[in-house]
């Protein structure tokens, strides 16, 4: 049977409300945590993006549950020798209990320090070269490092985990899956798509896990709900490379009117029909995943986690 966690956003909430959701997550059953790495939100309605790496600190104290970056890029805008670090104290505070999701990124938060966006196939490399050097950093031996993309001089962690700090590799595609499959420790990626965990499976990844994510609105009225996902998450609807290319805000805003409420009602999980929402995580179950996580868009935190807590957590895990 898969686990349930909650899927905490960096872009919609201050770092004081995402420890306070954390915390309705524990007390309502879900079994780990998931949170967002921005540096800008996708929206100006959205509203926030605090650095990931203290809100984890915080989430250290106040929870006991798993914790994973979904996910940090380390290619660009940090440095995958700083993100190593990084992981490594966040996989101490929670006593091992901590996950290291990565992704190529988005244009959106990598380019704020004026390098150029690189082309898909160059931040694939780019990924797997910063994957090896955080491995070999967390090992505690001193790194020298003079490879294509990066270059690492006498870098040594000494505040590490007992273990290795796991690596989790998403993919949204063929190129990204093969790259999860070639060298995570898991698979992390939005779309419950059996084809994607076979490739993976097949690929290397074996007995490894395989995580996903997907974003609902609860709400008694549904209607609303459907307004709500659209004004906040529009960006989620929007086709192709968008996500990963536009380097604003703004950008996203500009194409929200091709979002129309009928597409959100089609596409999103809105309202309070329990079948409805035990349908969208149990179509995640039944495409093989191990670990699925949910995310409640919106200011109803508190009907959402009693929501879950008596009605559909108890069905997925009949």
């Amino acid at each position: 049977m898969p686990e349930y966690g909650y899927f905490l956003s960096c872009e919609e909430f201050a770092p004081a409300d995402l420890v306070e959701q954390a915390r309705m997550a524990e007390q309502s059953g879900f079994q780990s945590l998931w949170i967002s790495d921005h540096y800008h939100p996708w929206n100006d309605a959205q509203g926030q993006s605090p650095f990931v790496w203290p809100v984890i600190g915080a989430l250290s104290e106040a929870v006991s549950l798993p914790v994973e970056t979904a996910v940090t890029c380390p290619t660009v805008r940090v440095h995958p020798a700083v993100v190593a670090q990084a992981a490594a104290t966040s996989a101490v505070m929670t006593s091992g209990r901590f996950r290291l999701g990565v992704g190529t990124g988005e244009a959106l938060n990598e380019h704020i320090l004026g390098h150029v966006w690189p082309p898909a196939h160059v931040r694939l490399e780019m990924l797997e070269e910063a994957v090896q050097i955080m491995r070999r950093l967390f090992t505690g031996e001193e790194v020298n490092h003079r490879g294509t993309h990066y270059t690492v001089e006498n870098a040594r962690l000494y505040t590490l985990p007992e273990e290795p700090v796991a690596i989790d590799v998403s993919g949204f595609g063929p190129a990204a899956t093969s790259l999860a499959g070639r060298v995570g420790d898991g698979f992390v990626t939005m779309m419950p798509d059996a084809s994607m965990v076979e490739q993976f499976r097949k690929g290397g990844g074996g007995g490894k896990p395989v995580m996903g994510g997907t974003k609902v609105c609860y709400g008694a009225d549904r209607d609303e709900a459907v307004r709500t996902v659209r004004r906040l998450w529009a960006n989620q609807f929007l086709p192709g490379e968008m996500s990963q290319i536009l380097p604003e805000p703004s950008h996203f805003e500009q194409l929200q009117p091709l979002v129309t409420e009928d597409m959100v009602s089609e596409k999103a999980v809105c309202g309070d029909d329990v079948d409805e929402h035990v349908a969208a995580l149990s179509a995640f179950a039944e495409a093989g995943f191990d670990r699925i996580y949910v995310n409640q868009i919106g200011p109803d935190q508190r009907g959402f986690f009693d929501f879950y807590r008596t009605k559909v957590l108890p069905q997925l895990r009949e």
